[in-house]
């Protein structure tokens, strides 16, 4: 008597006797849960330490302070914002910081129901999304705060004194952070739509002016009404579109099925 569950019936399923009943996959999930929760934490522990809550928040508010009038500051329109947007600050670090254990963790609770060739396809995207994650945020500081706050004062009248609410500013840069770390993910989509067989490489060739339209629609969206943001943002996702066409071909290759060769042979 064979176990074997293979399409050719002479493999067996590697995923065979891995089924584990549903309340020890709860456990395991809240295990994995407070793992990532306590890389947080510690996280969160060290900056608090060094370089704190409130230096943080300068550092983030330092692209627009750059831009603003000669002593001008920031202001707190509500009684607690001094303590509460700093500590919101901490917390995004630290999730930042610690976002690779978070999504370790996640490897780790689905990569048991995984075949071995998906495998080599997940964790090569965890750990590439992470960082074009991370690449986006730092593009959107670095180069696209300076030019878009610069734009933004040079349109605001004398007679008026610029001093932005540090809530507000916590909003518009977590939205922007938000915006440019996904627009990063590009490629990653593009890898997946081409994965699970929704497109293909021909296809996402074929419409490429369409994504250009929509990129600009979108681009024109999310930044701030600076022609200069919304046109390097646009040329990046762009950009990437097409790192992601060249990078599916070569994932599509190295993470198919073993016998999928042999059974189109067969046919």
């Amino acid at each position: 008597m064979s176990d074997s569950n293979s399409s050719g019936g002479d493999k067996p399923d590697e995923l065979a006797g891995t089924e584990q009943p549903f309340v020890q996959h709860l456990m395991e999930l809240r295990d994995r849960m407070i793992k990532a929760v306590i890389a947080i934490g510690i996280a969160a522990a060290a900056l608090a330490l060094f370089p704190g809550p409130g230096a943080l928040y300068d550092l983030m508010a330092a692209p627009l302070i750059a831009s603003l009038p000669a002593g001008a500051t920031l202001i707190a329109t509500n009684v607690i914002s001094p303590f509460v947007v700093p500590i919101k600050i901490l917390f995004m670090a630290a999730f930042m910081i610690s976002l690779p254990v978070v999504l370790y963790q996640v490897w780790a609770f689905v990569a048991p129901g995984l075949y071995s060739h998906e495998k080599k396809l997940v964790m090569p995207l965890v750990i590439s999304s992470t960082l074009l994650f991370f690449f986006g945020v730092a593009f959107c500081y670095y180069f696209v705060f300076g030019q878009v706050f610069h734009f933004i004062q040079s349109f605001a009248p004398k007679s008026i004194t610029a001093a932005p609410d540090i809530e507000e500013y916590l909003n518009f840069v977590l939205g922007m952070f938000l915006a440019f770390g996904l627009a990063f993910e590009v490629p990653i989509a593009v890898i997946l739509l081409v994965r699970m067989g929704v497109l293909t490489v021909a296809q996402l060739r074929q419409y490429r002016g369409y994504f250009w339209v929509i990129a600009a629609i979108g681009t024109a969206l999310v930044t701030p009404p600076d022609a200069g943001s919304m046109i390097m943002l646009l040329m990046v996702v762009g950009g990437l579109y097409e790192v992601g066409i060249l990078a599916a071909q070569v994932f599509v290759k190295r993470t198919q099925a073993p016998d999928t060769d042999t059974e189109v042979a067969k046919l």
